[in-house]
């Protein structure tokens, strides 16, 4: 079914063949001898011909991926003309195109370009389309964080599946690949062909407030397996994949987007600990790598982020690694790239380390300048500017954007959220879901003595794109099978009123099960779990962020790990507590003891089954 609201957009749903052939005349006409873009290498020639005939301006313009705000390229609502005008000096994503030439634009849900999957169609031939018919024209290459878990821009009824660090509790490599590819296939039909994923940082930090679970754990070597497989399914399907955040995030407990973290590991440390995924990604051909926004003194003691670092990015992934791919910053409108230099020297400086992709500025307008004002003046080469457009252009070939920029509804319809790729979704997840605790067998739960439950928690905003609140999730989910289960909202910070009415709540019920969002000692999620323990009814904790909520509630009887509050995770873990399936997953990361973090409470490789 079409979304009635992009009727009048001025989008069409799929221009003609022959406005295809029109838009693309020049470009394609230059690429037609290389054939299939994933059939044969890129012809350099040819897209060497394309550069020299590139303005300065337009090459400046290639470098940069840029948010829009607006649900149409051409027709977005009055208060995302307004939000463009105010950011960007410009009212339309086709008037960002045709006044800076980008090379790329990134989607978000909260600029609305994600409403849904038709629409998201709809915007991205019209991006084409705008571009196409300017002189010169070139198909841009549109982006996302599509990472599933708790980072999702694209929601239903696209197909979302559990985050990567239950990926990395399920331990599978072809679940990884069938992920990529699935998802792959269905950011290819909304036409978006690069996906900021996978997150190849090792979360060896409990206390890492940015990566956590979007990490597929803290072993290496597991890690870089995943990585590698997820890779190869997004790109088996078309759409270049990013290894992230590059030389690692995954030890740090300041968050790269309000703070200027420092990974203090020793050159030694780093390659045996945060190398591994990122070579794993290069020799599975990766197309793309994504900086961070943090110091390694080890690596480069200048003081500089690893986005601005030649050392690391140009010595480093270069030519120690041999990674001759796209590299793309993380958003340089983070505290992390921003606190040593003004906005209009990052972009001039992560040229000169070796960056391809300058991702999101803050102000485009004075980062745009920047650069063409530091060709013109010398302290940057217009032949450094045609490196990286190569780089840029051999992608997008590959991709197939000079041979087939459009897409079709009826692509959409065929590909997005269809039955299959949901039902691989939920098998996945059922591997996914680890048990920690289960004392005297409490679960799986029976409904026969435990019909009534109770589900109390925190309800953290809910991922993009997913029904929520997970307290409602977990109650549908569970009446869906056979219990009468209702949800009461305790919130993350739960006052001792709140606690009361739970306390009060779980008399009238057989069971209680507890959805818990990274638990502190003095938090009021461990009294609310605690005092529950205490009326002597059974209670199921369920963790729906990290794992690491065990070691703080030593008192309940039974105690799950879901990774994350997106539906599919939430619907698998309620399948594990009733019993319709046995769960599977092992503990990707270490839990430590609450009063004791040099202890192991539970190791690597942990989970219970039935």
């Amino acid at each position: 079914m079409h979304d009635t609201g992009t009727a009048s957009t001025g989008n069409t749903a799929q221009p003609s063949r022959r406005t295809v052939l029109a838009a693309t005349a020049g470009v394609t006409a230059a690429l037609a001898a290389a054939g299939p873009a994933q059939a044969a290498a890129p012809d350099d020639s040819r897209l060497r011909g394309i550069v020299s005939r590139m303005t300065l301006q337009e090459k400046v313009g290639q470098l940069f991926v840029m948010r829009v705000y607006g649900h149409s390229a051409t027709a977005p609502d009055q208060a995302d003309i307004d939000a463009n005008l105010k950011e960007i000096g410009v009212r339309t994503a086709a008037e960002l195109v045709a006044k800076y030439r980008v090379g790329g634009i990134i989607y978000f849900a909260w600029a609305h370009n994600t409403r849904e999957p038709h629409q998201i169609a709809e915007l991205s031939n019209g991006i084409q389309k705008a571009s196409l018919e300017l002189p010169r024209g070139l198909p841009v290459l549109i982006s996302t964080d599509q990472e599933h878990g708790i980072v999702a821009r694209v929601g239903r009824p696209a197909t979302l599946f559990p985050g990567a660090m239950a990926v990395g509790a399920g331990g599978s490599r072809s679940d990884a690949r069938a992920l990529g590819r699935i998802s792959g296939a269905e950011l290819r039909a909304m036409g978006i062909r690069q996906d900021y994923s996978p997150v190849a940082d090792v979360n060896v930090n409990p206390a890492n407030p940015v990566i956590g679970v979007r990490s597929f754990g803290a072993d290496p070597r597991a890690v870089a397996a995943l990585v590698a497989a997820e890779v190869a399914g997004y790109q088996g399907s078309g759409v270049a994949a990013t290894a992230k955040h590059f030389p690692g995030h995954g030890d740090t407990n300041v968050d790269s987007h309000t703070g200027f973290p420092t990974i203090t590991h020793s050159r030694e440390l780093w390659e045996r600990l945060d190398a591994p995924p990122f070579r794993a990604a290069i020799a599975a051909g990766i197309d793309s790598i994504m900086t961070a926004h943090l110091m390694v003194p080890a690596l480069d003691d200048s003081g500089d982020p690893a986005t601005l670092s030649r050392p690391i990015l140009t010595g480093i992934l270069r030519e120690r690694l041999g990674y001759d791919g796209v590299v793309v910053t993380d958003s340089l409108g983070m505290e992390g790239v921003r606190s040593k230099y003004g906005d209009d020297r990052v972009p001039v400086l992560a040229l000169k380390a070796g960056v391809d992709q300058l991702l999101n500025p803050p102000d485009l307008d004075l980062a745009w300048n920047a650069v063409l004002t530091a060709v013109r003046e010398g302290e940057l080469t217009e032949a450094r500017l045609d490196e990286s457009i190569l780089r840029v252009l051999r992608l997008k070939s590959r991709l197939g954007l000079f041979r087939s920029p459009y897409v079709s509804q009826g692509g959409v319809d065929r590909t997005v959220g269809t039955r299959a790729h949901l039902a691989a979704a939920d098998r996945i997840a059922e591997r996914t879901t680890t048990l920690l605790v289960n004392e005297r067998r409490l679960l799986p739960l029976s409904r026969r003595r435990y019909p009534r439950v109770l589900v109390v928690g925190a309800d953290p905003a809910s991922p993009s794109g997913t029904t929520g609140p997970p307290t409602g999730v977990l109650a549908g989910a569970l009446t869906d099978l056979g219990f009468t289960a209702t949800a009461l909202s305790t919130g993350t910070a739960p006052s001792a009123a709140a606690v009361a009415k739970a306390v009060a709540a779980a008399r009238d019920a057989d069971a209680v099960v507890a959805a818990t969002y990274n638990v502190t000692a003095s938090s009021g999620q461990r009294a609310l779990v605690e005092q529950l323990v205490a009326t002597g009814k059974p209670v199921v904790a369920v963790a729906i962020r990290n794992p690491y909520d065990v070691a703080q509630l030593p008192s309940v009887p039974a105690c799950l790990a879901a990774y994350s509050w997106t539906d599919v995770e939430l619907r698998a873990a309620a399948r594990v507590i009733a019993g319709r399936v046995k769960p599977r997953g092992k503990l990707p990361v270490a839990v430590q003891r609450s009063d004791d973090p040099e202890q192991v409470l539970y190791p690597v490789g942990y989970g219970l089954s039935y």
